[in-house]
């Protein structure tokens, strides 16, 4: 058929090639005549008389003429042409029906199926269409999905598109879904795209499963060769020989080495000679080796999990680097023991169980709780045999029926939530106890005694009774609001004070409510505004306030605001009515006697020099007697003289000692530092009063140091100090009594003592002696006057900053002391 259409083309290309003569030969004619009618317009023939339009005529005629006999003669010839071509067609058709049977027999010889497309006609078919499967149609055989394996379906449809696009031809080994194989070609044949399906034999099949298994096997091997060469863990295979013979990269960045060859030529081993030893022999004896040894990776110290098993050619292993998770384990099992340390030394009993309820763990105050024997719970009893000898000691609660009981306890193994449970013991303990499930199974027992907090509890509501009885007693109105502003607690003198109903406070108002109905008493008092402030402020700015609060009946109020730790506002309200009354009579009084000390300050000043300039000139005129310059005197003139000029003196002094006294008192005593010479004071202030020791029979005895040496004080002063301590001493000592004057340095302060042998100071006396308000000597008679000279002591040395310090007991004498800072640091202004 293809052969015929070829030589049917060929006639077709004869006869176009006749045509196309015929016609050119027409217009060869045409032309010639165009050409004759040119060439008649300007030749002679129009000279001679002929007629142009006739000679055209002529011309066409005898171009048809040789037209017409050039088309008889085509025609003729390819008439006798196509009687031997129609007799070569006849027998160009015998023979390729002969070679159409001659296909259909080889075809017919192998089950294969022929599938031709044209352009976008429809696929045209050839063949046996059973090549797909049994009873398979043309049409199901085109459905490759139905009957070729999944992964080649894509492939084939991917070759047939590429050979009816680009003509590129393919050669595919489909698989059946039912089994066998089945081969596709596809070629391109006279601008067609073909496509043979053919059904390999059994033998073939055979070869192909075997090979298609292999390449599986080999798809399989490359993966797991790949997967393992991208695990971070060493792995290596070793021949018979015990040879390296593969590794995957982690091996060899392990041992430092860039290829495998390296490694087998410089020996390079992840482990050492011992570790290999041992998995030879473990090999040789048909075992697998498996340990967790030391090994240098990469150049480091590591511990890695070894295993290295047989294989039919050598054997193969894998190294898993544990260090990270030895270094876990290791902080696991002491944040372990750290926790277990903890759980020891908190106050509520803990016990773990495993899951097969054994007991794993306690602390010390399950211990303590039950009283059970360290051999006991060493031994990890179960949780059933621990209740059971806890029942036995009838150290659990009574229960009427114990086995019921004990389920109970013991279904929180089950359990999902915590479980909650109290237990009252026969000792009156109560214990509240949580079952609290593990992750991995089992309970943690938390034993939490809370006898304590019940009877705080109980402690605590009575407590709070009490303390709301007492606040019910108080006279001052007390009031406590909250964060939000409401009334939490208030007493019945709040109510009173404020004419508010008991049944209206139960209601907590608020406190703008309250100040509300507080204003009917007080509108006009600014002081509702600080109280409102006091109580709605944010807690971080509330501060402490106080307010007075003027009702209209003239009672006063005043308010503290006081904030509370919990955010909570106390405000107290006093009646101030009748205090307020006594603090303006106090007051008033306290005017008053500051009007009389100073009305009392100007009369001894003003008595004072009043009376010391007609007593200075007493002085003078009776010194000037006694030296007899304005004339002799007889014996008891001078006797008389003496007397007077010694009270005046006395006099004197006294009027000096009050001016002094005063000028303390009022703070106007000023000091004048210098540097004091010890000895020199001393012995100044003892020729001011030898003349009363000589007449009183005493005796004069000295306790000072040589290099006792100066110190900063006001020497004036110094001298006064002393003069009065001898003039005290010498009052309170009998006739042929000693008095001992000492000075010492001590602790950097210079201490001045004067010792007597009198009766010493009664006890009533001495709490009053440097008070000025005592008037007699120490023992309390003879002499006056020494009251107020220790009182000006006693203040003289405070003013340079000292202490004064007196021993005695009665009968036995007295020692005063004065001690004084090396540096004078009293009010020197």
């Amino acid at each position: 058929m293809f052969a015929h259409r070829q030589k049917q083309q060929k006639k077709d290309s004869r006869l176009s090639r006749t045509l196309s003569l015929a016609a050119s030969l027409l217009g060869s004619t045409f032309l010639a005549g165009n050409a004759v009618a040119q060439t008649t317009r300007i030749s002679p023939l129009s000279m001679a008389g002929l007629d142009p339009a006739n000679i055209v005529s002529f011309a066409i005629a005898a171009g048809l003429t040789v037209f017409s006999v050039a088309a008889a003669s085509a025609l003729v010839f390819e008439r006798r042409k196509g009687q031997r071509q129609q007799a070569a067609l006849l027998a160009e058709i015998a023979a390729l029906k002969e070679a159409e049977d001659r296909i259909q027999l080889i075809l017919g010889v192998e089950k294969q199926l022929i599938v031709s497309w044209s352009g976008r006609a429809e696929p045209h078919f050839e063949g046996d269409p059973s090549v797909a499967g049994a009873g398979t149609s043309v049409k199901r055989a085109l459905a490759f999905g139905s009957w070729v394996a999944a992964t080649d379906v894509a492939k084939l449809e991917a070759a047939l598109e590429a050979l009816k696009q680009r003509g590129t031809g393919f050669r595919l080994i489909l698989r059946r879904l039912n089994g066998g194989f089945v081969e596709a070609l596809g070629a391109t044949c006279a601008g067609q795209a073909v496509l043979r399906l053919k059904d390999i034999g059994d033998e073939r099949s055979d070869f192909l499963r075997v090979q298609s298994e292999l390449n599986d096997i080999q798809c399989d091997l490359d993966a797991v060769i790949g997967l393992l060469d991208s695990l971070a863990h060493p792995v290596w295979f070793r021949d018979a020989k015990d040879v390296l013979i593969w590794t995957n990269k982690a091996f060899l960045d392990a041992v430092e080495a860039d290829t495998l060859v390296e490694a087998r030529e410089r020996s390079l081993e992840l482990l050492d000679r011992m570790a290999r030893e041992e998995s030879a022999r473990r090999r040789t004896a048909g075992e697998a080796y498996e340990a967790r040894v030391a090994a240098v990776v990469a150049g480091k110290r590591r511990i890695v999990d070894v295993v290295e098993r047989l294989t039919p050619g050598g054997s193969a292993g894998i190294a898993i680097d544990v260090t990270d998770l030895e270094a876990m384990r290791s902080d696991l099992r002491r944040q372990t023991e750290a926790h277990g340390q903890t759980l020891d030394q908190l106050p509520t009993a803990v016990a773990i169980f495993d899951k097969t309820q054994k007991l794993s763990f306690y602390n010390a105050a399950y211990k303590s709780l039950w009283g059970i024997s360290a051999s006991l719970l060493d031994s990890h009893p179960t949780d059933g045999e621990i209740l059971e000898n806890l029942r036995t000691d009838r150290k659990l609660p009574e229960q009427a029926d114990f086995r019921t009981w004990k389920a109970e306890v013991l279904s929180a193994y089950h359990a999902v939530e915590p479980r909650e449970m109290w237990w009252h013991l026969p000792d009156r303990r109560t214990l509240r106890v949580v079952a609290n499930p593990n992750p991995q199974g089992g309970l943690t027992y938390l034993f939490d005694d809370v006898s304590d907090r019940f009877q705080l509890e109980t402690d605590f509501n009575a407590l709070v009774r009490v303390q709301g009885e007492t606040l019910d007693t108080l006279r001052e109105g007390v009031a406590v609001f909250g964060q939000d502003g409401k009334l939490r607690l208030s007493n019945h003198a709040f109510a009173e004070m404020w004419n508010l109903s008991h049944e209206r406070l139960a209601e907590h108002p608020h406190i703008d409510v309250v100040i509300g109905k507080c204003r009917e008493l007080a509108p006009e008092s600014a002081a509702w505004v600080d109280i409102r402030a006091a109580v709605a402020s944010l807690p971080e700015t509330r501060l402490g306030t106080t307010c007075r609060i003027e009702r209209t009946d003239e009672v006063s109020i005043e308010c503290m605001a006081q904030p509370l730790p919990d955010g909570a506002t106390l405000l107290t309200f006093s009646d101030i009515t009748a205090s307020e009354k006594f603090a303006k009579a106090l007051t008033e009084r306290n005017a008053a006697l500051e009007r009389a000390s100073n009305l009392r300050d100007l009369f001894v000043y003003d008595v004072s020099y009043e009376l010391r300039s007609p007593l200075t000139n007493i002085v003078g005129f009776t010194q000037m007697l006694g030296s007899e310059t304005i004339g002799p005197l007889n014996e008891k003139q001078r006797e008389y003289s003496g007397h007077i000029e010694r009270s005046s003196e006395a006099l004197l002094a006294l009027l000096n000692d009050i001016l002094d006294l005063a000028g303390l008192d009022a703070g106007s005593l000023q000091l004048v530092p210098e540097n004091v010479d010890i000895r020199e004071a001393i012995e100044t202030a003892v020729r001011g009063i030898e003349d009363r020791i000589a007449e009183a029979g005493l005796r004069l005895e000295f306790d000072v140091p040589d290099d006792i040496g100066a110190f900063t004080a006001d020497g004036k002063r110094i001298r006064q100090i002393l003069f009065h301590m001898l003039s005290g001493a010498v009052g309170a000592s009998a006739a042929q009594q000693a008095i001992r004057i000492s000075a010492r340095r001590e602790n950097e302060q210079i201490a001045l003592s004067v010792a007597d042998e009198g009766q010493g100071v009664s006890a009533s006396i001495r709490a009053r002696i440097f008070e000025g308000q005592e008037s007699n000597s120490y023992d309390g008679g003879g002499h006056r006057g020494v009251g107020l000279q220790l009182a000006i002591v006693r203040q003289l040395v405070e003013l340079h900053g000292g202490h004064i310090q007196l021993q005695t007991t009665a009968g036995n004498g007295a020692i005063m002391t004065c001690f004084f800072p090396t540096n004078l640091t009293g009010d020197v202004s």
